[in-house]
C-alpha cells in the first residue's frame, strides 16, 4: 500500500481546519488533522513543502518507522508547527490501516477498556447567576461533569467569555489583529471561589466541577487558588500556572490537594515527562492534533499510567472531527483514560464537511465500529467556506504588561 499522494486542506466551516488526506495506490485514502489555531498556513507550508516530496512512494503501513522518519530526520524536533504536521500526516495512517483491515483503530490499539467515554462540558456566563443557569442546562441535558467558567467583575473582557459573539473571528472585528484582553489578577482570584461556593450550593456534591485558569497565575497564586477551591472538591483545576518550568507544578502541588491538569499546548513526552514522574498533575491534557497523533499520544498514556496519571484529552472547538475521533479511539483502548473535554458537533457547516462516528448520550460519547477513524470530509462542502485569518487574543495588565493567555 503505497504512497501515492498527499492532500492539504484548509477551510473554515465555523472554525479554520487544516486537513490532511493521503491517498495510495489501492485506491484507498486516510484522513489526518493538522489544524493549529492561528498559525494554520505555516503547517499548511510545513506539509505541502516539506513532507509530502518525503513521503511520495512510501508503504503507508509502516506507521512507525514514518513517524521516526519524520521526527528524527528532521534534525530540528518538535515544536507545534512540526508536530502539528506530524500529527496530521499520522493520523491518516492510522486511519488508512484500519480500513485497509476492516478494523475500527482502537482495535489496531488492542480493543476497547470500556463501551463509553464520560465528556465534561462548559457553562460560561457574564454573571455568576447566568453560569449557573448554563450550568444547569447541561445537567439537564445529561452531563456528569462541567467546567464553570465566568466574566470576572470590573475586567472588560474575560478568557472563556465571548460577549455576544460566537467565535473570535468575530471578536476581532474581522481585523487580522489578535484581540487584545485586560488581565488582573487580584480581581480573578477574589471572585473565582465564590462561582464555585454559589454552584455546591445550588447543584450540591454530585456534578463533578472543573475550571480552566488559563496559565495565567504564579506558582503560590495559583496555590492560593487550588486551597480556596478545595471545599469544592473539583475534579481538577486546568492550567493554574505555564508548565515550560515543570518545576512550577512541583511547588504548586505541596500548597494544594486540588486535582491538577495541564497539557494541552503539549507537543511531546518530553514536555510531561517530569510532571509524570514526580506525579506533579493528576491528568494529562495532551490532545492527538498537537502532541504527535496517535502513535506519540498511545505512548505518553503508557508512560502515564505508570504513575497513575489519568488522561483528558484537549477537546476545543478548534480541533477537527478528525482529531476528536482520534481521541474517541484512543480513549476507548487507554486503560487510565480519565475524561474528554467536549464542546459539541459544531453547526450546519462543519456537520456538512465532516461526517463522524460519535454520539453523545447523557454525559458520554459512544463510537461506531466503521472502520479506521470513521471520518469523512466532504472536499466540495468544505471548498464552500474558505480560510479566514483568525488570532486567539492576547491579555495585558492595566500597566499595559503583555500576560500569558
Amino acid at each position: 500500500m503505497k504512497i501515492k499522494d498527499i492532500q492539504v486542506y484548509v477551510n473554515c466551516p465555523d472554525r479554520n481546519f487544516v486537513t490532511v488526506r493521503i491517498e495510495t495506490d489501492n485506491g484507498l485514502y486516510g484522513l489526518g488533522d493538522a489544524t493549529l489555531n492561528g498559525r494554520e498556513l505555516a503547517v499548511v507550508a510545513y506539509l505541502v513543502e516539506h513532507i509530502k516530496p518525503c513521503l511520495i512512494g512510501k508503504d503507508a503501513h509502516q506507521i512507525e518507522d514514518i513517524w521516526q522518519y519524520l521526527y528524527k530526520g528532521a534534525y530540528w524536533r518538535r515544536g507545534p508547527i512540526t508536530i502539528t504536521a506530524i500529527s496530521g500526516i499520522d493520523m491518516a495512517l492510522w486511519d488508512l490501516k484500519g480500513k485497509a483491515a476492516g478494523l475500527p483503530v482502537y482495535q489496531l490499539l488492542g480493543g476497547k477498556s470500556r463501551t463509553k467515554m464520560k465528556v465534561y462540558g462548559h457553562a460560561n456566563g457574564n454573571t455568576i447567576a447566568e453560569t449557573l443557569d448554563n450550568l444547569g442546562k447541561l445537567i439537564g441535558q445529561g452531563y456528569e461533569a462541567v467546567r464553570l467558567q465566568c466574566a470576572i467583575p470590573g475586567l472588560s473582557s474575560t478568557y472563556g467569555i465571548l460577549k455576544g459573539e460566537k467565535d473570535y473571528f468575530e471578536l476581532q472585528r474581522n481585523r487580522p489583529l489578535p484581540p487584545e484582553q485586560a488581565w488582573d489578577t487580584n480581581k480573578y482570584l477574589n471572585f473565582i471561589p465564590e462561582l464555585f461556593r454559589q454552584a455546591r450550593s445550588k447543584y450540591g456534591e454530585e456534578i463533578e466541577l472543573l475550571h480552566d485558569v488559563h496559565s495565567r497565575l504564579s506558582p503560590i497564586e495559583a496555590g492560593r487558588l487550588g486551597k480556596a477551591l478545595e471545599p469544592y472538591h473539583l475534579l481538577f483545576l486546568e492550567d493554574a500556572v505555564t508548565a515550560e518550568n515543570q518545576a512550577n507544578y512541583r511547588l504548586l502541588r505541596q500548597t494544594t490537594v486540588t486535582p491538577l491538569a495541564v497539557g494541552e499546548t503539549f507537543n511531546s513526552i518530553w514536555d510531561a515527562k517530569e510532571l509524570i514522574e514526580t506525579q506533579s498533575i493528576d491528568y494529562l491534557r495532551a490532545a492527538a492534533t498537537h502532541a504527535g497523533g496517535i502513535t506519540a499520544m498511545r505512548r505518553m498514556a503508557d508512560f502515564a499510567a505508570l504513575y497513575k496519571v489519568r488522561t483528558a484529552p484537549h477537546g476545543p472547538p478548534d480541533i477537527s472531527p478528525i482529531g476528536h475521533a482520534a481521541h474517541a479511539h484512543l480513549n476507548s483502548w487507554a486503560p487510565n483514560f480519565g475524561i474528554q473535554e467536549f464542546v459539541g458537533f459544531g453547526g450546519a457547516q462543519m456537520t456538512a464537511v465532516f461526517r463522524h462516528p460519535l454520539r453523545f448520550e447523557e454525559g458520554y460519547l459512544h463510537l461506531n465500529d466503521s472502520p479506521g477513524l470513521g471520518v469523512d470530509f466532504v472536499v466540495e462542502e468544505a471548498e464552500k467556506y474558505p480560510y479566514k485569518r483568525s488570532y486567539l487574543p492576547v491579555s495585558r495588565l492595566g500597566d499595559g504588561t503583555l500576560w500569558d493567555w
